[in-house]
């Protein structure tokens, strides 16, 4: 896919690796759509795309949320005339372990709500996404390319069984996504970062950090640029399909 002129809607388009992406991916000459909560950071944003060379409008919208999904992806198609990508990009963490227990007394638990709050975003916002983009694409006949934002995680990791199993799901859609979407011309992969420098790592004691990085092969974190330079690579590279992409150092977890 050429991206000059191709409209490609970001779900937490408003700051860290979403806005990478965006930028990047204006440089390119792509017209973005941006989904977040805050409309403050989609505006910068969107003016970071404009002064990249492309064109940026803002949304607000909650992903987990089927009809504030649907009402945007229907006012994308109709203020673009078309949808060529998406990133599902937006998610939170609730991280915990299942069970703390001292001298055989359970001192708590992940919660349902700690549980169902990232399953919401990280899993059922992708899908609701997904599915209101394929539409979309469908409609108005573009050859479209669904990307998933994963993550190392999927493989399973201490305190995150919600993350973990969110993340799962998604490289299992992922997957799904590109056997049926085919027929139509639409593409589906995803990209699988490890520890990656987002504003909220960058703000990690440094103690904390150094034990991060001491276990990643390539003895630093990921930039956020070479996730949106990956996503860039799948959406360029009309080949991949079905396939998720680690972008990991060589840490595997």
């Amino acid at each position: 896919m050429n991206l000059n002129n191709k409209v490609i809607a970001i779900t937490g388009g408003g700051q860290g690796l979403g806005r990478s992406m965006a930028t990047l991916l204006a440089s390119k000459g792509a017209r973005l759509a941006l989904i977040d909560l805050n409309q403050e950071k989609l505006n910068e944003t969107a003016q970071l795309c404009k002064d990249a060379g492309g064109d940026a409008k803002a949304y607000i919208a909650n992903v987990a949320n089927e009809e504030q999904v649907v009402a945007a992806f229907a006012t994308i198609a109709s203020d673009f005339g078309q949808l060529d990508g998406l990133i599902n990009n937006a998610g939170i963490l609730r991280d915990g372990m299942l069970i703390k227990a001292k001298d055989g007394k359970v001192e708590k638990k992940l919660s349902l709500a700690e549980w169902q709050a990232v399953i919401d975003v990280n899993l059922t916002g992708v899908f609701l996404c997904g599915r209101e983009a394929a539409e979309q694409m469908i409609k108005t006949g573009s050859k479209g390319v669904i990307i998933n934002i994963s993550s190392i995680s999927r493989a399973g990791n201490v305190g995150q069984t919600n993350y973990s199993a969110a993340k799962a799901g998604v490289a299992a859609m992922t997957v799904t996504w590109a056997k049926e979407l085919a027929r139509y011309g639409i593409r589906s992969a995803a990209v699988a970062p490890g520890f990656i420098a987002t504003d909220m790592v960058a703000s990690m004691k440094p103690e904390a950090l150094e034990k991060f990085t001491s276990v990643i092969p390539a003895k630093r974190l990921g930039a956020p640029e070479e996730i949106a330079a990956t996503c860039l690579y799948i959406f360029e590279t009309d080949y991949v399909n079905g396939r998720v992409i680690e972008m990991d150092g060589g840490l595997r977890l």
